[in-house]
């Protein structure tokens, strides 16, 4: 399979071109990107050794060299059907780059609209908060909040060991190692520290849609997906136990994502707060410490 020949191209061209193969191959997007464009973007600007996140000359022709380099990434692409973040070992997250690989989910999330957005003042009038992200992954979130609050102190927890060490690397590479603490172990069990936030994209898939998923997703680690029946095996210990690692108006902020629907049938005693996307985005709730212990949730 050669996507492009050796004909001269422009870095427009390519990514034109690059596209419609995309589209004619019914890739599935949604891992840092949601179009063909736009992936097709991604991969022939790192293939050149140029950023994503700044526009380049699109009229710039490409050697020879530069073609084969575009076609390699390209042809993996369609063929093993690997998200561009892994074929980049780059994802992006509230506007920084990070470390991805198969060891964590790829970045993605509306909650860096929430992050970016001073947390839609969830910790207005507080200093020096104290921030918890279960599941943190390959750590974007975590450090994303250390960045948006320059005063606050961030424990990061997870589960998994090799997502601890990617965690550790992109901690190293945003050079936040006196600002961000990784904990391994499963949700609260590593933690003792009352927190003002807690902030969580845990696994939340349902089985039906895990049964459904895109090729892509094959690639990331199921167990950052997958939560049972209905999706909710992770968040229900999270409305459990969060009030008593929350300081007095804290709030909890959890991502569910199609799973929000099962969850307010299975917890009718709480009104959860959909938070709003400019940006796109859906499936992000958040509690308060109060509401959470007025829900009585056992």
């Amino acid at each position: 399979m050669v996507l492009l020949s050796d004909n001269e191209y422009t870095i427009e061209v390519a990514i034109r071109r690059a596209a419609q193969a995309f589209e004619d191959n019914d890739l599935h997007y949604g891992h840092g990107t949601e179009t063909a464009l736009d992936e097709a973007s991604w991969l022939v600007l790192h293939a050149l050794g140029l950023s994503p996140a700044i526009e380049p000359d699109y009229t710039q022709k490409l050697t020879a060299a530069q073609i084969a380099d575009c076609n390699s990434l390209l042809e993996r692409r369609i063929a093993e059907r690997i998200p561009a973040a892994y074929l980049t070992g780059q994802g992006w997250f509230a506007g920084r780059a990070y470390l991805s690989d198969k060891r964590a989910l790829v970045p993605r999330s509306p909650m860096a609209e929430f992050i970016a957005d001073d947390f839609y003042g969830a910790l207005d009038g507080i200093d020096s908060p104290r921030i918890l992200d279960l599941c943190t992954g390959g750590g974007c979130i975590a450090i994303a909040c250390a960045y948006a609050r320059t005063d606050a102190i961030v424990d990061a927890s997870d589960l998994s060991a090799d997502a601890l060490a990617l965690a550790a690397q992109n901690v190293e590479l945003h050079e936040m190692q006196d600002r961000v603490e990784l904990l391994e172990g499963s949700l609260f069990e590593p933690v003792s520290n009352r927190y003002s936030l807690i902030i969580s994209n845990p696994p939340y898939v349902d089985a039906a849609d895990i049964a459904a998923m895109a090729s892509e997703f094959s690639h990331e680690p199921m167990m950052g997906l997958e939560a049972g029946d209905d999706g909710l095996d992770l968040v229900r210990i999270m409305l459990r136990d969060a009030a008593d690692y929350l300081e007095p108006k804290g709030v909890l902020v959890v991502e569910v994502g199609n799973s929000g629907e099962a969850l307010e049938a299975a917890f009718p005693s709480l009104e959860f707060a959909w938070l709003e996307f400019a940006n796109g985005g859906y499936g992000v709730f958040m509690l308060t410490r109060e509401e959470l212990l007025a829900g009585n949730i056992k």
